[in-house]
């Protein structure tokens, strides 16, 4: 059994990770592609959720397999639960931090990724990856 402190760290690393995807995804949609910074949030988060989900289905709670549930109500209970709140606090600070303040993007884009972790923490360990959340 995988205490809660470790996949609290795992849980974090993971998130990690997912800042540089986040990162470099707004990057790419802002910078290169030249999208409005609003419009490219939401799929820089996307990129960020799917590629955090892949991880912490692979490590951070491989520890609780889905077992009898089939794997595409689990990554939607992980949209739903971290994937939704992501978006939509990232989309409203973005537009807060960078938009209304003058903030610069990459700062706006990085306060806005570390107000959310604790609550995609709990969502994700009481209700995406739950050992009763397939039954």
């Amino acid at each position: 059994m995988v205490r809660l402190g470790a996949r609290w760290l795992k849980f974090n690393a993971v998130g990690l990770a997912g800042v540089g995807v986040q990162l470099a995804a707004l990057a790419l949609f802002a910078k290169v592609l030249h999208w409005n910074y609003l419009a490219a949030t939401a799929p820089a988060v996307e990129t960020a959720v799917l590629h955090n989900y892949a991880w912490h289905a692979a490590w951070t709670w491989r520890d609780r397999p889905a077992a009898g549930e089939a794997p595409w109500l689990r990554l939607l209970r992980f949209h739903l639960g971290n994937g939704l709140v992501s978006i939509v606090s990232n989309v409203l600070l973005m537009r807060l931090l960078a938009g209304a303040l003058g903030w610069p993007l990459m700062l706006s884009n990085g306060v806005s990724i570390i107000l959310t972790p604790v609550l995609n923490f709990l969502a994700s360990e009481y209700w995406v990856f739950s050992r009763d959340a397939g039954k």
